[in-house]
């Protein structure tokens, strides 16, 4: 496609229409985990013909785009994630999910429509570059560690100089871009916990050992773990979302189960959390007779932003949409994601997109992971521009602008 334009954001809307088409088609075929085939083939359709080389690995169906420009310069890699969520949608929208059990709750879809527009657009404007761009669509986000197998599997080699992503935010101002210097997602572990005590009748407690009330007596000395044990300026989250045991009415059982998760902001944090339960959950045990295992299956890392990458961002968007188009988070949110394993690599950032409709309330939609989640299909317009205008001015002048 031939763009006269220099203006990023005119060369976005003018190839909206096709991506919107192309969120629609994957949107309809989510699919799960590292394997992404059928959401791959509608990537590699979309940049048929474009002068790009193409990568891919052993482990995942992800794939690197790289286009170089004329000058041997930097390299900055743009990053957008494909896969969906294991639930079953109930937007009622006419291009809902075909396949039973998955959906883009998290709207990877409108992740790889805004990148495979930046590619366009990038591609249409190689000569202008004074560099390398690396497009990283990349499967597994949703707790499958795609990012980290991308990087094992030597996909992102040579590592670029800088790295950034897009995230849709329903819950967000429509069209506003947002970001932090420092922790903006965090590090996310689920914590499993088998209390085992002695079974029994129901009737005769006293002859067994319950391990109920000891699970339910853990679950609240966690909190207080938290609240006593880490500091409220280096914070966690433990969540115990299920607690499972028992057979039926009149029987004790012997085990009692308990599975959560934890979310910390820093690995100092993180390893005073695993320390701490460690000593808490099997002492409680053995004060009432039972014992107790705790298995902690480490997560996501942090989501670092560095803050050069971060005010390099927050400069483009307020030159391209203006001031009102940027703001800057208080705080981290206790959501994590995988970029996280690219961050610790090289300097980047990773930036929201409010993706609310236009006069909705954004603070009472339907938020992410919700099996009712819908977005605005128009703001892919301003990721695939700012994705773009990222690449270029990066590749042109670094950090320094």
């Amino acid at each position: 496609m031939d763009f006269i334009s220099t203006d990023w954001r005119a060369d976005a809307e003018h190839i909206l229409p096709d991506l919107i088409d192309l969120r629609r088609a994957i949107h309809a075929e989510p699919e799960l985990g590292l394997q992404n085939p059928k959401t791959l083939a509608k990537i590699k359709a979309a940049l048929a013909g474009l002068p790009l080389e193409l990568r891919e690995g052993p482990s995942t169906t992800g794939l690197i785009a790289t286009l170089k420009g004329p000058a041997n310069g930097r390299n900055v890699l743009l990053r957008g994630d494909m896969d969906a969520l294991p639930l079953h949608e109930d937007t009622g929208l006419e291009y809902s999910s075909l396949t039973d059990g998955a959906m883009h709750a998290c709207g990877h879809d409108t992740h790889v429509a805004m990148l495979v527009g930046a590619a366009k657009m990038l591609c249409a404007k190689r000569e202008q570059l004074a560099g390398t761009v690396q497009f990283m669509f990349q499967p597994g986000e949703e707790g499958h560690h795609g990012a980290r197998f991308m990087l094992d599997d030597g996909l992102i080699d040579p590592l670029p100089d800088a790295a950034f992503a897009l995230h849709i935010m329903p819950n967000a101002p429509r069209g506003v871009f947002s970001g932090r210097s420092g922790p903006l997602l965090a590090s996310s572990d689920v914590l499993t916990i088998a209390v085992k005590g002695a079974g029994g009748h129901a009737s005769m407690p006293h002859d067994a050992i319950d391990p109920i009330p000891v699970a339910c007596e853990i679950v609240s000395a966690i909190q207080t773990m938290v609240t006593r044990k880490i500091s409220v300026f280096n914070p966690a989250v433990i969540t115990i979302a299920k607690i499972s045991a028992g057979t039926t009415n009149n029987i004790i059982p012997e085990t009692a189960h308990l599975l959560g998760t934890i979310r910390t902001l820093s690995p100092q944090s993180r390893a005073r959390v695993a320390e701490e339960l460690h000593r808490l959950v099997p002492g409680i045990a053995a004060a009432h007779g039972c014992s107790a295992q705790v298995h902690i299956e480490q997560g996501f890392p942090v989501t670092v932003c560095d803050d050069r990458a971060v005010q390099f961002g927050k400069s483009v968007v307020e030159d391209m949409f203006g001031p009102e188009s940027w703001i800057t988070l208080d705080t981290p949110i206790m959501g994590a994601e995988d970029f996280a394993y690219v961050l610790e690599k090289v300097p980047g950032a990773m930036f929201f997109l409010g993706a609310s409709h236009e006069g909705d309330d954004w603070r009472t939609c339907c938020g992410l992971h919700s099996n009712r989640m819908v977005l605005d299909d128009s703001v892919m317009a301003k990721g695939a521009a700012l994705h773009a205008a990222i690449a270029e001015r990066f590749l042109a002048d670094g950090f320094a602008s």
